[in-house]
């Protein structure tokens, strides 16, 4: 592969799934990724800031479609309908990337400093979507709980979506989760539909 090819920022991050699946993340170099999709280190530096950041250049979109979608909710949706529009918005974001994911998932599995990252990522989450749903009218501390809750729905979902052998949607897996949430506080959770 030349160095003019079209789709760098793609190579460089299937190059560097690749290796640290192959090698492990702590052992693979940015010198390593780039030179396996057929690039230079300053062309990998011009589309990540390190080797981590391969692995979470999504989460800003990703974020912003989830509050997106929460923001923009039915005005009679209840904070946990509103946040179930965000999961059929998130699932379009993943449609085409489970074998990625699964393979993000289990190098950030392996690694204390990544899942670590992870969960400050998934924390962010859940503060922009209580900032929505307060925007929303919903209450400060119900916001907040709707939130959290949130966030910890779409985390089982996706661990379940992303889980080897599963074929089901992510949509389907993230408002089951979220049915089985209102069947534990004895409520009504599902998000309608």
């Amino acid at each position: 592969m030349g160095r003019w090819e079209p789709d760098a920022r793609g190579r460089l991050a299937k190059a560097a799934l690749d290796l640290y699946s192959e090698r492990g993340f702590e052992q693979t170099t940015a010198a390593e990724i780039a030179r396996r999709a057929g690039l230079t280190e300053r062309t990998f530096f011009r589309h990540y800031a390190d080797k981590r950041e391969v692995l979470f250049a999504g989460s800003p979109e990703m974020q912003h479609l989830f509050v997106t979608a929460v923001a923009g909710a039915a005005p009679s949706a209840s904070p946990m309908e509103a946040l179930a529009a965000g999961y059929d918005a998130v699932s379009g974001f993943f449609a085409d990337r489970r074998d990625f994911a699964r393979k993000r998932q289990a190098v950030i599995l392996q690694n204390a400093e990544l899942l670590e990252r992870e969960l400050m990522k998934l924390a962010s989450l859940a503060a922009a979507l209580a900032g929505a749903l307060r925007e929303r009218g919903t209450a400060t501390a119900e916001a907040s709980l709707a939130a959290e809750a949130g966030v910890a729905v779409f985390k089982v979902g996706f661990e379940r979506w992303v889980s080897p052998g599963e074929e089901r949607g992510m949509a389907q897996l993230l408002r089951g989760a979220l049915a089985e949430l209102g069947s534990l506080t004895g409520g009504r959770l599902s998000g309608g539909g």
